[in-house]
Order: C-alpha cells, then sequence, then structure tokens
C-alpha cells in the first residue's frame, strides 16, 4: 500500500494525516530524495501514522515523498554464511560483496524465552585475562557489562576477550575443556571511524574475522539506525547460538550511545523525560536487549553478552551505566588511577563483580581452591585500600609492619596478577599461581578466608616463611 505525500517532517518523524490503516510497528519505505529509506511505524490512530526513519531525513520535501508500507513487522535476514562479513546497521553489507542468502527470516525484537526452559549458566569461560578468570569469572550465557570512562583502554580489552576466549578453553594438554564452536558477534553503536577500523585489524590480524560478524553504525551515520543495530545483531547471535549449536560471543559497544539515540527519539515524540532527560522507560528497553542471552535445555550453544558502557565524567551512577548494573550480572569496571599508573587491563577489582562467578568455579570447573584465594584477595587488596588512605596521612615511614607488608601485597598484586601483556594468555591455573604468589607477601595469620586443610594440602612450602614471619 503506498502513500503519495506525508503531512510534516519533524527530525527523524514524519506524520502522515488521514492514514489509519498502518500496524503499529509495520516496516515502511520511504522513497524520495533519490534513493530508498527504511522505517517503522511508531503509533497510528484512524486520524494519523507516525513513522520513524533510520535514516537522515535532511532535505526532504514532504510533499514529494512517497510511503510504502510493508505489511510485516522487523525482520532481519541470518544465515551462517554471515560469519566473516561486514554490514551496517540494518544489515546491508558494507563490505561491497552481494547480501548472503538468508536461511531464514527472524522477528529483529527476538523471542522471549521461555523461563522454564533456560539452564543455569555454569560452564566458566576462560578469557585468559587474570582479573576476570580469577576474580570475575565470566560464564556461557551471562551478560556482563563493561563500565568504562573516556580514554580508557575498554576497547583493546573487549577485543582480547573476543579473540582469546576460545584459544583459552585449551588445556595444558591441548584438549578442549568446552567443546562447540565459538562465533563472535559485534555490533558498534555511533562509534567513530578508528574505533571501527581498530577492531576489524585486530580481528583480521589474528586470522579470526573468518568467525566474527560485525555491525557497523558509525558516527556519522544516522542516529535512529542505532535503534535498530543491536536489535540485527542479536537476532544474529540468537540464530547461532541457538539454532547452529555455536558459543556466541557478543559485543556491543557504546550502549551510551544506543541511550542517547533513545533519548534524542523521545524528545521529538514529546514524551515526558525521565533521568537526565532518558525516557521513562530505559530501564525496559535496555532490559529487551540485555536478556537476549542465555542458555536453552537442549541446545548445545550459548549467547554470551560483553556490553561497554561508558560513563560520562566517569559518573558510576550515570543513568545507562546504573540500569545496566540492575539488568545485568555483574559489571567489569574499569580504573582511571591503575590506567595512569600503567598498569594494563586497569579492572577496579573492588568495584567489579561476577554473581554467576560462585557457580562457575570449583572442583571440576576451575580449582577446589579458586573460591578460597578469590575471597582472600578480595579482602587483602581491600586492606591495602585503607592502609594507602592512612599513608598520606602520616606517610609511610609511620606505617606498622603489617601495614607496610599490606603495601607490598598491593603493589606485587597490581603489578603481577591484574597487570598484564594485551596480547598474553593466561590459564586459570597460571592466574591461580599468580594469586598465591602474591598473597605469599603477607604473613600466614593474615589469610583469615582460606582454610588451614587448604593452605596445608597445597602451599605448606610456599608459605613457611610467611608463617615464620607472622
Amino acid at each position: 500500500m503506498d502513500v503519495i505525500g506525508v503531512d510534516r517532517v519533524e527530525g527523524p518523524l514524519l506524520l502522515v494525516e488521514g492514514f489509519g490503516r498502518a500496524a503499529y510497528g509495520e516496516v515502511v519505505e520511504v522513497h524520495g530524495g533519490g534513493r530508498v529509506r527504511l522505517g517503522e511505524v511508531l503509533s497510528s490512530s484512524q486520524d494519523a501514522a507516525i513513522i520513524e526513519l533510520w535514516d537522515e531525513t535532511s532535505g526532504l520535501e514532504p510533499e514529494s515523498l512517497r510511503v510504502r508500507l510493508r505489511g510485516e513487522t522487523l525482520t532481519a535476514p541470518v544465515a551462517e554464511e554471515m560469519l566473516g562479513r561486514i554490514f551496517d546497521g540494518l544489515g546491508r553489507p558494507r563490505d561491497g560483496l552481494p547480501p548472503p542468502l538468508a536461511e531464514r527470516r527472524l522477528d529483529a525484537h527476538g523471542r522471549p524465552i521461555n523461563p522454564a526452559a533456560r539452564t543455569y549458566p555454569q560452564d566458566p569461560i576462560h578469557t585468559g585475562v587474570t582479573a576476570i578468570d580469577l576474580l570475575n569469572t565470566l560464564v556461557r550465557g551471562q551478560k556482563l557489562p563493561l563500565l568504562s570512562g573516556a580514554g580508557l583502554p575498554h576497547n583493546e580489552l573487549a577485543a582480547q576477550i573476543a579473540l582469546q576466549a576460545d584459544i583459552a578453553q585449551q588445556g595444558d594438554a591441548g584438549e578442549t575443556a568446552v567443546g562447540g564452536r565459538f562465533a563472535v558477534v559485534f555490533a558498534a553503536l555511533g562509534i567513530p571511524h578508528a574505533t571501527a577500523a581498530y577492531f576489524r585489524e585486530r580481528f583480521e590480524a589474528s586470522g579470526l574475522l573468518s568467525r566474527t560478524a560485525l555491525f557497523l553504525n558509525l558516527a556519522d551515520d544516522a542516529p535512529m539506525e542505532r535503534i535498530v543495530t543491536p536489535r540485527m545483531a542479536l537476532t544474529l547471535a540468537e540464530f547461532l547460538a541457538f539454532e547452529r549449536g555455536y558459543h556466541v560471543l557478543a559485543l556491543l559497544t557504546d550502549m551510551t550511545n544506543y541511550a542517547e539515540a533513545l533519548r534524542e527519539l523521545s524528545a521529538r515524540k514529546n514524551e515526558v523525560p525521565g533521568r537526565k532527560g532518558y525516557p521513562g522507560y530505559l530501564y525496559t528497553d535496555l532490559a529487551s536487549l540485555y536478556e537476549r542471552c542465555g542458555r536453552i535445555r537442549g541446545t548445545p550453544g550459548s549467547l554470551t553478552q560483553l556490553a561497554i558502557v561508558s560513563m560520562p565524567g566517569d559518573d558510576i551512577t550515570h543513568p545507562v551505566a546504573d540500569l545496566t548494573g540492575y539488568i545485568t550480572e555483574g559489571q567489569l569496571v574499569l580504573s582511571r588511577a591503575l590506567s595512569r599508573a600503567g598498569v594494563y587491563p586497569p579492572i577496579d577489582v573492588p568495584l567489579s563483580l561476577s554473581r554467576l562467578m560462585k557457580d562457575g568455579i570449583g572442583e571440576g570447573r576451575t580449582r577446589p581452591d579458586h573460591a578460597e584465594l578469590a575471597a582472600q584477595l578480595y579482602a587483602a587488596y581491600a586492606r591495602v585500600q585503607e592502609v594507602r588512605n592512612l599513608a598520606t596521612v602520616v606517610g609511610d615511614a609511620a606505617l606498622a609492619t603489617l601495614d607496610r607488608s599490606y603495601l607490598t601485597f598491593g603493589e606485587t598484586f597490581e603489578r603481577d596478577v591484574v597487570q598484564q601483556g594485551a596480547d598474553e594468555v593466561r590459564s586459570v591455573e597460571a592466574s591461580l599461581e599468580l594469586g598465591w604468589r602474591a598473597l605469599s607477601t603477607l604473613p600466614a595469620m593474615e589469610l583469615t578466608r582460606v582454610s588451614q586443610a587448604t593452605l596445608a594440602a597445597h602451599f605448606r612450602g610456599r608459605l613457611d616463611g610467611a608463617r615464620d614471619g607472622g
């Protein structure tokens, strides 16, 4: 069905009065200005229809536009051959190659997973990054955001995790700990060209671009396209995970740019603003994206999400970061202080958390002493922060011997445990050993979170000196 001419163009919105046969959520084609633009019906009544365009509308003449209703909601073409390809935010090829042959077309808004069909995530993903594997273990099917600030190396860390994740599944003897094919679906939301080029070059240089599908909505693309981009990417990720048995890691960057586009659209619709001008349904909208992951009983695949959220002014209470924390199962927080000190990755251990870690570690998954070691490292590093605050007041020379031991532990922990090379892959065993080595700088009587049986069974020789010093 075609409509010739629209009544008003306001930013990304088109108003068509006297036409009420459009259905909510129906995809439309807008012909004008020498090309075809796609959009969606936001509101429909007997008197008018409001259409959101996923493209720029500057220069369009309302009376010359032709609107065609497709009679369907937004669907995404999906196929295994989309791996190794680059698309724009609407799923159209950006690499100059023909469109891939779609195996199916799925609703881009996804289908809710029956809670009774979900399998509880328990299999750890060994990222090769000690600060994650040892202290914030990621499991298959988890949604874990990376909260960062301007200028911090969140893109480098995200790329490192994506490239190392299945490599680190290989044990010391080369066997695969958790079987299955691995794929990465990367969705860029309003990022600069340089950042997009960085991700592309990292994947190409590693030889792993063939297992990656990139959806690029760049900073100079239409902001409204950012509303669609993560949905197109996650639809492909769900297809690969739940219908083709892949273990999929979905990278979404930057969700703050997505929220900015949502705020712009809300303002155009004259909706009542919420916190900092964001719409009141921001929580629900973010949840509709973050909840599209997990594991389903009877299917071998999994879908894990790593969403990058930039915090304006490093404000962790910013609405996007704050609401993300409520929806997801933990967070990785980057520290500007550690970054300035030259520590990479600058993961802020006290502020970071993986709520599913307890179910992904221990005997049969990592090692029986993992939970005790992690608890002791957290407790000791918290004491380090207290001692450092005290030292800024009284000076290092006035500290007690025990306090100076904690300062030594803090330096060792940051230098040997948290810090590692951008291309360095550490096994879980190596990460655990580094953690115990850092704790050996403390007197044995301070290791109150570790049972005597664990000390006696595994580390008697290493900790004898510390015990004697205590």
